[in-house]
């Protein structure tokens, strides 16, 4: 067997003896993010988000083990960017730097594996249909790919390249199909009903491990999601709470399935923001679990935060001429 076999070889049976397998709910949170309100023609938006996620929630199938060994941290700066091209037609972009840190403490001892660096980007293309389902309605659709900017070739102290789900990038062209729709309603306008579907179908990374090939499983998510708008002393915030179901297939190594990987969750999203000015709003959101059902036995997320500014620079009013 060649070198490069060997040092397949060797990872692969790393991963799966300390079931590290946790890509399916750690990583960057490309999906979750995307989405920016439709806003009419000249509009640029502008997000700064932090994301922190926790995943020291070790599951078999949909059994949590009592086993707190195995902890999972990712850190992601986020920076959303959106522009108008017309009222119905905009394109969305997503910029990431994240740092994912894996400890694993047995029998009295720490390994600590961790990469930070530039991570994979999103370019989305969306175009909303008013009032296309009813009344008080938006329906939109997009179509974009994930970018494969991230370095996907990260080793640890000792010069080992580390399994896929550490990496800062995949190496790898996804499609993205996204899909919104909303309600709101005469007896009270601010109250709105949402909802949004995204799927991500992704493409294979050739060079793993340098001669093997790598492909995380597609993802579905479907958010549901309740919010209305108040005025407290002369601000104006938004409570909302957002339902959310994802589920994800297996990770696939050289066309077959990989073990501890894939499975559905549910969690539940409670989001508060209000405007610091008239073109800035500050947000805050957790992320609850409530059901995991994975493959096997895998790291599950405890709890996430993501916290953040969105900047709308709308384009001035055309003044008339009156000569």
């Amino acid at each position: 067997m060649s070198y490069k076999g060997v040092l397949c070889v060797l990872g692969i049976l790393y991963a799966v003896t300390n079931n590290a397998q946790t890509c399916c709910s750690g990583g960057i949170p490309l999906s979750n993010n995307l989405g920016l309100p439709i806003s009419e023609k000249g509009t640029l938006q502008l997000g700064l988000n932090y994301d922190y996620n926790n995943l020291n929630t070790l599951n078999n199938g949909t059994k949590n083990l009592d086993d707190n060994s195995r902890l999972r941290i990712t850190h992601s700066v986020l920076l959303n960017t959106g522009y108008a091209i017309t009222n119905n037609f905009s394109v969305e972009g997503l910029f990431t730097w994240v740092n994912q840190r894996r400890k694993i403490t047995q029998f009295g001892n720490e390994n600590l594996d961790q990469t930070s660096g530039i991570g994979d980007a999103v370019l989305l293309l969306k175009y909303n249909f008013p009032e296309l389902i009813g009344k008080n309605t938006g329906f939109a659709i997009g179509a974009g790919t994930k970018i494969p900017l991230g370095s996907s070739t990260e080793t640890n102290d000792q010069g080992i390249t580390l399994n896929a789900d550490l990496q800062p990038g995949s190496n790898a062209w996804d499609i993205i199909y996204w899909l919104s729709a909303s309600k709101s309603f005469d007896f009270r306008p601010t109250f709105n009903i949402s909802s949004r579907i995204i799927y991500r179908s992704t493409g294979t990374n050739n060079t793993y491990f340098n001669d093997s090939s790598y492909k995380f499983g597609n993802e579905l998510q479907v958010f549901l999601n309740f919010s209305d708008e108040y005025t407290l002393f002369k601000t104006l915030i938004n409570p909302s709470i957002s339902f959310k179901y994802r589920d994800a297939d297996q990770d696939q190594i050289d066309g077959f399935n990989l073990d501890n990987t894939g499975g559905s969750w549910v969690s539940v999203i409670p989001n508060f923001s209000f405007n610091i000015a008239s073109n800035m709003a500050f947000s805050s959101r957790a992320e609850i679990p409530v059901y995991n059902n994975v493959d096997g036995t895998q790291l599950t997320p405890t709890f996430r935060i993501t916290t953040g500014l969105l900047v709308t620079l709308k384009p001035k009013p055309k003044l008339l001429n009156l000569n």
